[in-house]
């Protein structure tokens, strides 16, 4: 519904750039995608990866596929009905590269070298659900007295004291309802999760949806409610590349090619 309600947005308001709009370069990484398009903007998805074990009779060779997808309009992108996991990452990196040029275009309230975490108070008596094991975000949230949980997929993701605080992702309908704040990893985007998680927060929880898969235009996370956008903005392009062919994660984007900017719903403070 997001995604879907966003490519409509930017088709309703953008035609005129989008049309002509194509895909020049791809890197892919195990963490990350990077894309440029032909208007020299970049953007950057988490990846996520597709089951390649598959029969013969089922291989795929058509449409963004490896060497079918630079030179594909960005419209054809957005229409097409295959679905995989590198299209879903494609399509979000490629909706980050978008939104870095209108972002800037428009009159968003942007707060730049700054963290989501910074903007709210984990304190004694209030409840926060982290989707996806932010590690940054776990040690600081903990310390604060605040009740911590974290749903994920993978109990593995944490460690080190932090396994009290694991909830099964499946669990999201009991635990989204109960939380004062709700902090969601921009993955959700990509894995197309993100609308059953919004569905369940409560009126009056602050939902903030971060990392570097999280940086399209704020319109319809704002409209579903979300306060606080965790967006990236990459400083250096060329670095960029590298990254994302070496191996590299969100962390290592903000070492060396991008800052973190935050962009607020107008009546947050």
């Amino acid at each position: 519904m997001i995604l879907r309600e966003t490519v409509s947005l930017l088709k309703e308001n953008y035609k005129a750039m989008l049309e002509d709009l194509t895909i020049v370069e791809v890197v892919s990484g195990i963490f990350l995608t990077a894309v440029r398009l032909s208007d020299n903007s970049c953007g950057v998805a988490s990846t996520m990866t597709d089951n390649f074990r598959c029969s013969k009779d089922k291989r795929d060779f058509g449409d963004f596929t490896p060497l079918k997808i630079r030179g594909q309009r960005v419209l054809d992108l957005f229409e097409t009905n295959r679905e995989s996991g590198a299209i879903s990452t494609l399509r979000i990196a490629v909706l980050n590269a978008i939104s870095s040029r209108l972002i800037s275009d428009q009159t968003y309230r942007i707060l730049s070298n700054t963290d989501p975490i910074d903007l709210i108070r984990p304190e004694p008596g209030k409840t926060i659900t982290l989707v996806g094991a932010f590690q940054s975000y776990i040690g600081r949230i903990a310390e604060s007295g605040a009740k911590l949980r974290v749903l994920e997929m993978d109990e593995k993701a944490l460690s080190g004291g932090q396994e009290k605080f694991y909830v099964p992702a499946e669990e999201f309908k009991k635990i989204i309802p109960e939380s004062d704040i709700v902090i969601i990893t921009g993955m959700t985007l990509v894995n197309d999760t993100i609308d059953d998680l919004l569905a369940y927060v409560s009126r009056g929880s602050k939902v903030i949806v971060t990392g570097p898969s999280g940086s399209i235009i704020p319109d319809l996370l704002f409209k579903y409610n979300v306060s606080i956008i965790g967006a990236t903005r990459i400083t250096n392009p060329a670095l960029l590349f590298q990254i994302a062919g070496e191996w590299g994660a969100g962390y290592h984007l903000f070492r060396y090619c991008a800052e973190k900017i935050c962009i607020l719903r107008h009546e947050q403070q």
